[in-house]
């Protein structure tokens, strides 16, 4: 296993995502590991809300134009991310890995 981020690995070997808290298997490294994640859509206003009463000031990104979507493992249920996102944009891929020349170094030596 590598460790990827704070809470994902990879599998090289078995070219699969694992939540590194229960080794839950996330899915094909050849996709985004939040394909094998629980999905919260969540108010920014909810997780941020106002620090004074005033209406016209808050300092929370206003629901009609973004969102805030975390992902859990279904197994453990850490939370392994979140992004703000504009409403109607698709998920990030955000890890995106040469899984051939990941394998090559590590069969190499070059990466222990």
């Amino acid at each position: 296993m590598i460790r990827t981020t704070e809470y994902i690995d990879l599998d090289l070997k078995a070219e699969h995502w694992h939540c590194n808290r229960c080794g839950h298997d996330l899915g094909s490294a050849h996709e985004s590991y939040k394909k094998g994640c629980l999905v919260y859509e969540r108010n920014p206003q909810e997780v941020h809300p106002r620090l004074i009463d005033h209406e016209e000031l808050n300092f929370s990104f206003h629901p009609d134009w973004i969102r805030l979507i975390e992902f859990y493992c279904p197994e453990c249920g850490v939370m392994v991310e979140n992004e703000y996102l504009p409403l109607g944009h698709p998920l990030t891929w955000d890890i995106q890995l040469d899984l051939e020349k990941l394998k090559a170094k590590h069969q190499n030596g070059v990466v222990k």
